[in-house]
């Protein structure tokens, strides 16, 4: 009677298994599943047996029906620590997703500001362009000096358009003080208005 409860009980914990194995989404879920229902199939064989036993030889029967059922419990450990490790894998993924997830959002408000400061940028530009603009021609018409701007950034050149003549403009800030090259700036412009 003893052994009938022991296989109830295994009945149980394999009808358990199964279930949460059919809840999981793994491929390797399902093969477990696939592997303890020939399992499940196996005990209720087993089962068949054991009530022929009872009618039949009991002894003999009874030593491989004993054998069998520690096999088949060595395979339900089995098959749990698989779904011990393949849960264990999920949790992993979900963390992991989770943690994407965060970066994605973090990325989106970081492109989102990015394109609000591109708007700012782009309506500075502009409003600020225009006026330096003018104020680069204000500054031609009086110094009659036109600046080549992709040189390095501490060397002024440029050209200087007098009345006569055109005089090449090339000094290095770094050797003269400020006064200086303003000095030397303002010589080029004709004070005779």
């Amino acid at each position: 009677m003893a052994q009938g409860h022991k296989f109830q009980d295994l009945e149980e914990t394999g009808e358990a298994l199964v279930a949460l194995i059919n809840s999981s989404q793994t491929e390797k879920l399902r093969r477990m599943k696939d592997e303890h229902r020939v399992l499940f199939d196996q005990h209720i064989e087993t089962k068949r047996i054991l009530t022929q036993i009872l009618r039949g030889n009991v002894g003999q029967r009874l030593l491989n029906m004993e054998e069998e059922k520690k096999q088949r419990e060595k395979e339900l450990k089995s098959l749990e620590e698989q779904l011990r490790q393949c849960i264990a894998k999920s949790q992993i993924t979900d963390s992991e997703l989770h943690f994407l997830k965060g970066e994605l959002e973090s990325l989106r408000n970081t492109e989102h500001e990015l394109e609000t400061l591109q708007s700012e940028v782009d309506e500075d530009t502009t409003e600020v362009i225009p006026s330096a603009v003018y104020v680069a021609q204000v500054y031609y018409i009086i110094t009659k000096i036109k600046w080549e701007y992709d040189t390095p950034p501490n060397i002024l050149k440029g050209v200087h358009y007098g009345a006569d003549l055109a005089t090449p403009i090339n000094i290095d800030t770094s050797m003269r003080s400020r006064s200086d090259v303003s000095d030397q700036l303002w010589g080029f412009v004709n004070t005779d208005w």
